[in-house]
């Protein structure tokens, strides 16, 4: 069912669902939704499974024309929503109408929104997946970022009965506190770790869905330990230090790492990365691995309390 045409693209829009798993050893990546929490939140708002494909918006949203009646929902960076020019909320349910026009400006706060509409877009799945992987061509329409002149359809979904609203949601900050379990590598940093989870690190303007370079103290690595190591499968969160000691956060678009990881962010803390801009500060603060996984339990309890809330309609 066509739903929206684009007028405009913003500079970096793309279909995303919670990515596409199992092919990491084709050197396909996870890809998917930087911010999990934002992108299922605007699913549940519109009456979705949260792994629906929604539209990621990075840094300027689009301007769309509704093409016929739905429920749509904008979470994630507050980027001034507005329907026919009038300010719109975000982080709650709205019904649009055909030939109203959606309009996101730049972020205010945060680096990328999530626009979900009910039924979810519809577009082909590849490997499992609606995302897109841009540097593989796969996924999302025609394995590519948006442009002037798509439309886009929506599969099958009801109309809410209701209008459903998040009675929290996060505040994206320019100072970012990220939980991380030392290591894999750690060993090679025995004199840096202190530095690591005592230092302020800012954001770069270096970042995409690959990686969030980071520029900070140097950390330098033990005598004889090595500047790279036998690639390895990689994961998101991961930091990796390359042989100039300012460390990256790994992305969902990486399969294989060559150099050392200092730390892997948990996984509740995320999102937090994903919503980072250039010039923001990252602190880094050492949990064990018993520990992050008492915070993913905790993490999934919240999802599964926030679903019951959003369904309660």
């Amino acid at each position: 069912m066509e739903t929206f045409r684009v007028h405009a693209p913003g500079p970096y829009t793309t279909v995303q669902d919670l990515g596409r798993f199992g092919y990491q050893h084709m050197g396909v990546p996870v890809s998917g939704a930087l911010d999990p929490f934002a992108h299922a939140t605007a699913n549940l708002l519109v009456g979705n499974e949260p792994a629906c494909a929604a539209l990621e918006i990075t840094f300027l949203g689009p301007d769309l024309e509704v093409l016929d009646t739905a429920d749509i929902a904008v979470t994630g960076a507050d980027m001034a929503l507005t329907v026919n020019d009038a300010p719109a909320s975000q982080w709650v349910s709205l019904r649009v109408h055909k030939g109203d026009r959606l309009r996101l400006g730049q972020a205010l706060s945060g680096c990328r929104a999530y626009l979900a509409v009910a039924g979810g877009f519809d577009v082909e799945t590849v490997m499992g997946s609606r995302s897109t992987y841009v540097s593989g061509g796969i996924g999302g329409v025609a394995g590519r970022a948006l442009q002037s002149g798509d439309i886009l359809a929506r599969g099958p979904g009801r109309l809410l009965n209701n209008q459903r609203r998040m009675p929290w949601h996060p505040i994206y900050g320019t100072e970012i506190h990220l939980r991380a379990v030392p290591g894999p590598q750690d060993d090679c940093f025995t004199a840096s770790l202190e530095t690591f989870f005592s230092s302020f690190f800012t954001v770069t303007d270096k970042a995409n869905r690959m990686g969030c370079r980071l520029e900070g103290p140097v950390l330098n690595r033990d005598p004889g330990a090595p500047k790279s190591i036998i690639s390895e499968p990689s994961i998101h969160g991961n930091v990796q230090v390359p042989p100039d000691g300012q460390p990256i956060i790994l992305m969902v678009e990486q399969t294989i790492g060559g150099y050392t990881k200092i730390a892997t962010v948990v996984t509740a803390d995320l999102f937090r990365i994903a919503q980072a801009r250039p010039g923001d500060r990252v602190r880094f603060h050492p949990v064990t691995l018993e520990g992050a996984h008492a915070l993913y339990r905790e993490w999934r309890q919240y999802l599964a309390c926030a679903r019951d809330a959003l369904q309660a309609d």
